[in-house]
């Protein structure tokens, strides 16, 4: 059996199991490498510098957004290709992603380091920390053409069938970005600049270990010359599938821009350091979640692929469980300790009791989010796209920037830390009702397939 049949054969806890811990185990380290870098430059540098990676981190998530509309939409159509047996196309998407994505981020990082400043000014840096959020963003752009290699092509990697290439990937970054952290900021004294160039350094090695595999003969698929030339059509569909994350990491920077912006009102530059810290935090907690969520999306677009409806349902229903476990186990961690959390960025007594009602604050519907991610996966993994943009939207943009314009407007920095919860409560309705309607669909076609 190869790599890409057994996602149609293999027990479904097993695939999950497989598929899913991989990824948990890239993500977590990938999220806990973003955690130091922010404790080493709260530690080395101090609180301007925990505001100023804050202030930046929009550019970032754009930076990311680029990557995983190309990554996710193309590996999504390489899922069910596969599951419909037909590899040569899977091949041409292949070499279409590779290319679409060096066009993609080179134009953009052209662009954003001409208006730099400008952009920084816009997205709040006051001029005493616009020059370390100037030192520290330039450098991540520059080296940004290696976080779409490394990172929007290692979705594709998972994809044909190899979690465990995909997690090593991840895993290497993610170590050699820990240890040079410490090493440029405390050793060498590079400041903030050495944690960009920690952070660059280690996505370069990882791109090159991810083009040394695509090249070889190694896996499913092959990275080939032929298959370099864009084709209208399958750039529409990468982009039209892909859109959905892609326009969640969008929002996710508005939201992180918006946020900013009210949390220098409310609370000021103390508050948007808070802010920061507590954002690292949630992502520690959603990446298991994110991980079981990839792990899910080749196992459902291979089986949706192959019309075996039974094996997506039960698929659908192995991940909400896992993935709640996961929310319900972070919940309790946050709400338990919420100051030593903050305390590990930095010592600041007003930082600790800002970031501490914070994190109880914003994470309290946190056992809500397994399910919301799971439900809106589904949709993307089957390339029903519209239903993906929307739930993705509904509680990044749909809900959360309006709650983000009003509550605190009633109730003030609180008001800023309830916005998480509401948006997480009404999304989940929303993914609840569609998946619901969309499961009800497809079940009655188990009657003509029991595979």
């Amino acid at each position: 059996m190869d790599q890409s049949g057994a996602l149609g054969q293999k027990k479904i806890s097993k695939l999950l199991w497989e598929f899913s811990l991989p990824a948990i185990i890239g993500m977590v380290v990938n999220a806990l490498y973003n955690i130091v870098d922010s404790i080493f430059v709260g530690n080395g540098v101090g609180d301007i510098g925990l505001t100023a990676v804050t202030i930046a981190f929009p550019i970032m998530i754009i930076l990311m957004a680029i990557g995983m509309l190309i990554g996710i939409g193309a590996s999504t159509l390489v899922s069910i290709r596969l599951g419909e047996q037909n590899k040569h196309e899977a091949e041409i998407i292949l070499g279409n992603a590779c290319s679409l994505m060096l066009v993609a981020v080179l134009s953009t990082t052209v662009a954003a380091l001409i208006y730099l400043d400008q952009i920084l000014v816009l997205l709040g840096a006051e001029p005493h920390v616009l020059p370390y959020a100037r030192e520290f963003t330039r450098i991540i752009l520059l080296g940004s053409i290696f976080m779409h290699i490394g990172f929007g092509l290692n979705n594709i990697i998972r994809a044909e069938g190899n979690p465990r290439m995909a997690m090593a990937t991840m895993l290497i970054a993610s170590v050699l970005n820990i240890v040079l952290n410490p090493l440029f900021i405390f050793v060498f004294k590079l400041g903030i600049a050495g944690s960009a160039l920690a952070t660059v350094a280690a996505q370069a090695v990882a791109a090159v270990w991810v083009l040394r595999y695509l090249i070889s003969d190694e896996g499913v698929l092959k990275l080939r010359w032929s298959n370099l030339r864009l084709d209208k059509n399958i750039v529409f569909d990468i982009c039209k599938i892909g859109l959905s994350p892609f326009l969640m990491q969008i929002a996710a920077s508005a939201v992180t821009i918006l946020s900013n912006y009210s949390l220098l009102s409310y609370g000021g530059e103390l508050a948007v350091a808070a802010y920061g810290v507590i954002n690292r935090v949630a992502m520690l907690i959603l990446m298991p979640i994110f991980g079981i969520s990839q792990g899910v999306q080749p196992i459902l677009g291979y089986n949706y692929g192959a019309k075996n409806y039974k094996r997506v349902i039960e698929v659908v229903k192995l991940g909400t469980y896992a993935a709640t476990l996961v929310s319900v186990i972070g919940f309790a961690v946050t709400q338990l300790l919420s100051s030593q959390i903050i305390r590990l960025f930095n010592n600041n007594p007003e930082l600790i009791a800002l970031g501490a009602d914070g994190i109880e604050t914003s994470l309290i519907m946190l056992p809500l989010i397994g399910f919301q991610i799971i439900g809106a996966s589904y949709f993307q993994a089957t390339g029903k796209a519209g239903y993906a943009i929307f739930l993705s939207m509904s509680r990044q943009v749909i809900i959360l920037i309006p709650a983000l314009i009003i509550l605190p407007r009633f109730f003030g920095l609180e008001g800023i830390w309830l916005t998480m919860p509401v948006s997480d409560v009404i999304s989940s309705l929303f993914t609840g009702s569609f998946l619901w309607l969309e499961l009800r669909r497809v079940s009655p076609k188990l009657l003509g397939n029991n595979s």
